[in-house]
């Protein structure tokens, strides 16, 4: 496989001295009815090499797993659209910036939950920190998606949720693939990034992390949803 870099990427990246390519794997559009574990072998399998990590990006995983639901279809609750009001937007995500996106966050987290960050992170915003509504509410409300420029259709018009049970995913697919290469389930956008589910330690997982917060897979319609972290110096 030739690695070709998406536009504005690009394929390699260093860390503490170590240089890594970041190979990009296109692959078709994926939807519902198809089975991850089939997908990434189809596309993967031939691109791995041992020694290779491979990363998966955590929408691909939760739209086989029919976590994706159309905007239009999602009721939204009078406190889930005040709410959303209050929330900062990004050009790099929508998060729970918009009604549809913070309804799933009260359906996946509960209204508790939501109802107590949100009254934490207003108080805590006073006094110039930030981020504790997240911290507070979890990696479920943390990983929903909802639809920015350039996503690809039909996911344009969609809001898809953090993929089920990531880490189980990450095994399975590590042993999918012969057991050649470790695993990881990623949520990465322009601005960073998390690891939701990993056949590796936390501290490779950091070091992961840094090779892929530059995002090397993009935002948009490239149709990369995964990817190779290879060492090469």
């Amino acid at each position: 496989m030739g690695a070709e870099a998406n536009p504005g990427k690009v394929l390699t990246s260093e860390v503490d001295g170590v240089v890594y390519e970041r190979i990009p794997i296109k692959t078709r559009l994926v939807g519902p009815d198809d089975d991850i574990v089939s997908v990434v072998t189809e596309y993967a399998d031939g691109a791995i090499r041992e020694g290779d990590l491979l990363f998966v990006t955590e929408k691909i995983v939760a739209i086989t797993q029919g976590r994706s639901y159309p905007i239009d279809e999602i009721v939204v609750r009078p406190l889930a659209r005040k709410l959303s009001t209050y929330v900062v937007k990004t050009p790099y995500g929508i998060g729970l910036g918009m009604p549809e996106t913070m309804e799933m966050a009260f359906r996946e987290c509960g209204t508790p939950r939501i109802l107590f960050a949100a009254a934490v992170a207003a108080v805590t915003k006073k006094f110039g920190r930030s981020g504790d509504f997240y911290r507070i509410a979890g990696p479920k409300a943390r990983g929903i998606d909802g639809p920015t420029n350039g996503t690809i259709p039909p996911y344009d018009s969609e809001v898809v949720l953090a993929p089920s049970k990531p880490r189980q995913v990450a095994q399975e697919l590590k042993a999918a693939l012969g057991n050649r290469v470790d695993v990881l389930i990623v949520d990465i956008n322009d601005i960073g990034g998390n690891i939701l589910g990993s056949t590796l330690t936390k501290a490779d997982d950091n070091r992961a992390v840094k090779i892929l917060s530059d995002n090397p897979l993009g935002q948009g319609t490239q149709s990369t949803p995964m990817g190779i972290i290879r060492r090469v110096a």
